[in-house]
């Protein structure tokens, strides 16, 4: 663990430096090619009107090195709030050092202090070192559901009403 660290929440003036770990992650996770995500963009999400997310920044001397976007879903079994981790990313220089740790664990008191159900992520498939550590921490995966998107052309077809489901 690194002697010297700090969380805090991203304000305004951090969207480029939340883009840069969103735009790290998608490079690491091979799928920069869907990143069309602007500064205007993340603004709206995080500090609009209507707030849909958060930031987390972890912080080394000042630089930020990682950071995590979450939000809040719902749990309708249990009339509870759930805390989502959409995507969390640590800078390659500083993995394994106990900075995903205190992330997931910032996380964890935020979902604790909020009364929620619990949280939840997706993982790919291929990323074995992050399945080990959220093994390492507990997390289970989900295997009796299958998720499921609708997107582009299929998500506009099934708008306009021209699908035959």
């Amino acid at each position: 663990m690194p002697t010297e660290f700090s969380l805090r929440e991203a304000m305004p003036g951090d969207i480029p430096t939340v883009m840069r770990l969103v735009r790290a992650l998608a490079d690491y996770e091979q799928l920069v090619h869907e990143v069309v995500a602007t500064e205007a963009d993340y603004h709206q999400l995080l500090f609009g009107p209507e707030r849909l997310g958060f930031a987390t920044l972890v912080e080394i001397d000042g630089a930020a090195v990682g950071g995590v976007l979450w939000y809040f879903t719902l749990s309708s079994f249990t009339g509870k709030r759930k805390l989502f981790v959409e995507d969390v990313f640590v800078d390659p220089d500083h993995r394994g050092s106990g900075l995903g740790l205190a992330m997931f664990r910032h996380l964890a008191r935020r979902a604790v202090a909020e009364d929620c159900w619990g949280m939840e992520w997706r993982v790919l498939n291929w990323n074995a070192p992050s399945i080990r550590f959220y093994q390492q921490i507990g997390a289970k995966p989900v295997t009796d559901w299958t998720m499921q998107q609708l997107r582009g052309d299929a998500l506009t077809t099934l708008a306009s009403g021209d699908t035959h489901g």
